[in-house]
């Protein structure tokens, strides 16, 4: 059953230099208890994205198209529609816990304002059901955290707290903006595991918003590449990490170290982003494409069809190159 359905999403912000397109015409869909790992270069719009659909973009930011959950319009609806939509329905996990809670008021309060607030119930039963979803994330003597500081938590703790709130009224889709930066490995892998054992319990759908390629392969269902703000591919996970059919997709996955590379240099893609003020005709990775011709440089490449669910943004004759 599809759960949330996005069509042609475009996301501008209005600057003293000009306008600016963080997102470009994003198309999706996710069905309940699947993962969409959104993947892509910093500034390639996939933060923006998510902020659109949980309606939290900047003051400057505005968003056109469509968004639908469980076939309802939730894009651009009043704040007070909204506010009783996450939460209940979309709950986000934030990049940085430390800079996401509130580091003046203890966990257990933090973790209790959201169920009194959205749920209506009263303080006792709050508390109670605090310490239930920390010991669901597996933080150890969850009464006693209740009653700590942020501070007092490590970084793996921490994480785990904003995922225990992010997680209190069973939200049917949860959107993880990069959940394990500045994490170490070890807690990493713990925090995946976790998210991945919470979203069979709960069949919760979850976007999952990394740079990290071995997050998505482990994680996820769906890819969709992102670059300048547009789709550059998207299908099955596998299929992708198997046979990427972009340049800038095979440029992502060689640049990911590898245990068997034997000291080999580490492959790395040339150049940097464009301005989104001043992007170029045409293709927008054309000036770091290894594969570009003239088509690039006049005409955007459509988004079309390149296999059983899948479709790629680009002039790159990749069926020719895979005898298709």
């Amino acid at each position: 059953m599809t759960l949330l359905e996005v069509r042609e999403l475009r996301v501008e912000f209005t600057t003293p230099e000009g306008k600016v397109v963080a997102v470009n015409d994003l198309d999706f869909s996710l069905d309940a208890g699947d993962t969409l790992g959104l993947v892509g270069e910093s500034g390639s719009g996939k933060s923006q994205a998510a902020f659109a659909i949980m309606g939290l973009l900047a003051r400057n930011g505005t968003a056109s198209g469509s968004v639908r959950l469980e076939g309802q319009e939730v894009l651009n609806l009043p704040e007070k529609v909204l506010n009783r939509i996450r939460a209940e329905h979309i709950a986000m996990i934030f990049q940085d816990p430390m800079t996401s809670l509130n580091p003046y008021m203890k966990v257990g309060p933090q973790l209790m304002e959201v169920l009194m607030l959205h749920k209506g119930i009263s303080q006792a039963r709050a508390f109670e059901g605090s310490v239930r979803m920390l010991d669901a994330v597996e933080i150890p003597e969850a009464r006693q955290r209740m009653g700590m500081f942020p501070h007092e938590l490590s970084g793996g703790m921490r994480q785990r707290v904003m995922i225990a709130m992010a997680l209190l009224c069973q939200p049917r889709l949860l959107i993880a903006d990069e959940p394990t930066t500045a994490l170490d490995v070890t807690v990493q892998a713990q925090i995946m595991s976790l998210l991945n054992e919470l979203k069979r319990e709960f069949n919760t759908a979850i976007i999952m918003i990394t740079h990290d390629l071995g997050v998505v392969a482990g994680s996820c269902n769906q890819v969709l590449v992102m670059y300048a703000g547009r789709t550059m591919e998207i299908g099955p996970v596998d299929d992708i990490f198997y046979r990427p059919s972009h340049p800038y997709t095979e440029g992502l996955l060689k640049a990911v170290p590898r245990l068997d590379a034997g000291g080999e240099e580490l492959a790395t893609i040339p150049g940097s982003p464009p301005n989104l003020l001043r992007l170029p005709p045409g293709c927008p990775f054309q000036q770091r494409c290894p594969r570009v011709h003239d088509a690039c440089r006049r005409v955007m490449p459509p988004l079309t069809p390149c296999g059983e669910g899948r479709r790629r943004a680009c002039h790159w004759d990749w069926e020719a190159k895979n005898g298709e």
